[in-house]
């Protein structure tokens, strides 16, 4: 009777293996997008519905649109880093600017904001400032090695 179950090989031995690594090294685009858009993406979803999850829509009204235009830009720009990586990249720094930007607004766009809107937008920025600089690192790296 023949041998029918599947067993695992050492994929180096199949003949299309160089094709396989040449068209999953394309996909990438040579970044690893997986490890840093998703939580980018996340990350402005958040902020762009943050202020509805805090309930701070009556008395920060301009909080509220400055929160949902970042997070939208916040999501494109993760977005982006997914659909097309090698163009995207270098826009790693401008999450950094919109994470600062996230953390002074309270006091430049609110008018004198709780503590509790100014611990989020201040989270909401450092997690777009470390996300940022993950993204740059990741380009910086990738790039070096291709």
């Amino acid at each position: 009777m023949a041998n029918v179950s599947p067993t695992r090989g050492d994929m180096s031995t199949h003949p299309d293996v160089s094709e396989m690594r040449a068209r999953y090294d394309r996909m990438l685009g040579g970044h690893d997008v997986a490890l840093v858009d998703g939580p980018v993406f996340l990350l402005g979803l958040y902020c762009a519905v943050s202020p509805w999850i805090l309930h701070y829509t009556t008395s920060q009204p301009a909080l509220v649109t400055h929160n949902l235009i970042v997070g939208i830009a916040i999501g494109l720009l993760g977005l982006g880093f997914t659909a097309a990586p090698a163009r995207m990249y270098g826009l790693s720094w401008a999450m950094c600017a919109l994470g600062i930007w996230m953390i002074v607004a309270p006091w430049i766009v609110g008018d004198s904001p709780d503590a509790g809107v100014a611990v989020n937008n201040i989270v909401i920025g450092a997690l777009a400032i470390c996300l940022g600089a993950l993204c740059a690192l990741t380009a910086a790296r990738s790039t070096r090695t291709t």
